[in-house]
C-alpha cells in the first residue's frame, strides 16, 4: 500500500469494522478469510502507526508548555 493509497484513521478504522463483520458471517470460505484477515492486518498497523504518531505529537507538545 504506497502512501497515496494509505486511508486515513477513520477509513482504515471503517474497513476494519467491516471485515470483522465479514469474517463474524459463517458461509465465509476459508480464501476469503485469509484475504480479509490479512487485509485486516495491514488495516490494523495503519490504525496503530496513526495513534502512535498522534500521541508522539501530542507528547511533543505537552512538553513546549
Amino acid at each position: 500500500m504506497t502512501k497515496e493509497e494509505r486511508p486515513s484513521f477513520e477509513e482504515a478504522l471503517t474497513k476494519l469494522e467491516a471485515i470483522v463483520e465479514k469474517l463474524d458471517d459463517e458461509d465465509i470460505t476459508l480464501e476469503e478469510s485469509v484475504q480479509l484477515y490479512e487485509e485486516g492486518l495491514k488495516l490494523s498497523k495503519i490504525c496503530s502507526k496513526t495513534l502512535e504518531n498522534a500521541e508522539l505529537k501530542i507528547e511533543e507538545i505537552e512538553k513546549k508548555k
